[in-house]
């Protein structure tokens, strides 16, 4: 069963990530107050960028490591502007 990772932007602006085998039921759950904590203290909520999977175990994969993602990261992903990628990953200072 195919799997999506989907990205919301709430009222607020800012960006929610999630996963589901049904994108369309999920942003209705959303809208109705139903879906994750975060998303009904900030409604409405807009689909802002979607990806398919061939299974919800690698949709549920990549959501967890777009939610580490910058907001600079996430909207160069929603924008399509994938050569940016790279250069928005968070380096770490070795000590």
């Amino acid at each position: 069963m195919n799997g999506y990772l989907y990205i919301l932007e709430c009222a607020n602006g800012k960006f929610y990530t999630g996963s589901t085998i049904n994108v369309e039921y999920r942003l209705s759950q959303h809208q109705a107050g139903e879906g994750a904590n975060f998303t009904r203290k900030h409604l409405p909520v807009t689909l802002v960028y979607c990806q398919e999977f061939a299974t919800i175990e690698e949709a549920f994969l990549r959501e967890k490591q777009v939610q580490g993602w910058s907001r600079k990261k996430k909207a160069a992903l929603i924008n399509g502007e994938f050569e940016k990628l790279p250069s928005l990953a968070k380096t770490r200072t070795l000590r």
